[in-house]
């Protein structure tokens, strides 16, 4: 690597909740947060977000005339800049931000587009509040920054893009500060049914609907959830939460439009860029992309057993908070981060024949999205 690259700041909402306490307390316990979400004609379990954290989302929309007519995901997207933000000096003209969706304003689209066929006169606002571009164009007017601002979509592996994206830009020189990350409100009826029709969604009516990582189930356990985190990157290690060590990326050749190779082959590319660039060969833990599909989790175990001779400590957070989609990548570094802070490894119920007593000073996240496009961030304790 060029130039060291930290992790300076950082903010989440999802069903863990919106601050830290409430989200330290939900990663250390057992507990799960789905519930029904009621749909026309039926229900499933979904990961929603708490009242509590709605509320908080409803003051922000209160804040500014403008900011009502915005889609969850763009206020969940500003929420957690500012968080992240909070406290940190920067410099409007060179500071960046690249926080993406894989959907986008999914809602407000849906509401939309609904009237649209009911005959309805649309709104001025259907347009310019539903473009992806409005994610990180809100989160720079509400910071007042004045430098990039880009949206794009690598569906589930486009937070993790995003941290790409930041190297780049910070090891040119062209930006000194840069916010990444993503925003997911996905929990609508024609994107759920959009995941039933490919035979993902879970069926399971339990507290654990979402069996990540059980590498024996009999059936698809993909759950959605909602949620958005946003990290500050820069070459400054100072406030530095955690350090940057490796990135990793690979996209692979696919025989279907959500298929991967049975061994993962853009994982085994991705994680082993990013451990060369570390310069290592191990790593205490890894924080895995594991769905909760039958095929998406042993297809990433198998590339992780190809990768590493001693297989790391393995473990997920979507039995947790379920699949968040373009926010996913950035909610497991979220758990990484977590897990460097507290020196301590969060167990996946499902994948407990590990030492989870074993100190954790290196977690390596990985995402993928529709396409094989993979991505794998390798994070350490900062060295001040």
């Amino acid at each position: 690597m060029k130039h060291p690259i930290y992790i300076n700041g950082f903010g989440a909402i999802s069903a863990l909740g919106h601050d830290q306490n409430s989200i330290n307390k939900n990663y250390e316990n057992g507990s799960t947060h789905f519930s029904n979400l009621n749909l026309d004609p039926t229900s499933v379990m979904a990961a929603s977000i708490s009242s509590d954290s709605l509320e908080e989302l409803t003051k922000l929309s209160q804040e500014n005339s403008k900011y009502k007519d915005l889609d969850k995901s763009v206020l969940m997207a500003i929420y957690t800049a500012r968080q992240a933000m909070s406290g940190l000096d920067f410099n409007a003209e060179s500071t960046g931000i690249n926080i993406g969706s894989s959907r986008g304003a999914t809602g407000l689209f849906e509401k939309y587009h609904k009237a649209f066929l009911q005959g309805e006169p649309l709104s001025p606002l259907s347009s310019p509040t539903t473009t992806l571009g409005n994610i990180s164009s809100w989160v720079a007017q509400d910071l007042g920054v004045d430098g990039p601002n880009i949206s794009h979509s690598i569906t589930c592996s486009t937070a993790l893009h995003a941290m790409l994206n930041a190297k780049a830009w910070l090891e040119a020189g062209m930006s000194d500060l840069f916010l990444v990350g993503g925003a997911e409100a996905p929990l609508t009826e024609f994107t759920i049914a959009q995941m039933q029709a490919l035979k993902l969604y879970s069926r399971l009516n339990t507290s654990k609907p979402c069996e990540s990582l059980k590498m024996d189930k009999t059936q698809n356990s993909l759950v959605l959830g909602e949620g958005s985190a946003t990290a500050v990157m820069s070459r400054s290690s100072e406030n530095a939460i955690a350090e940057i060590t490796g990135f990793g990326y690979a996209t692979e050749q696919i025989r279907h439009n959500i298929s991967i190779s049975s061994d993962a082959e853009c994982f085994q590319k991705s994680m082993k860029m990013a451990l060369v660039e570390a310069q290592r060969i191990e790593v205490d833990a890894i924080v895995l992309h594991a769905p909760g599909t039958l095929k998406g989790d042993q297809a990433e175990l198998a590339a992780i057993e190809k990768t590493f001779n001693k297989t790391p400590l393995l473990t997920t957070n979507k039995w947790k908070l379920g699949h968040t989609f373009g926010a996913s990548g950035i909610l497991s570094i979220e758990m990484a981060l977590q897990m460097l802070n507290h020196q301590k490894f969060y167990e996946n119920p499902f994948y407990k024949h590990q030492d989870p007593s074993k100190p954790v000073t290196s977690v390596l996240v990985n995402a993928v999205g529709f396409g094989g496009n993979a991505v794998s961030i390798l994070l350490e304790n900062p060295k001040h």
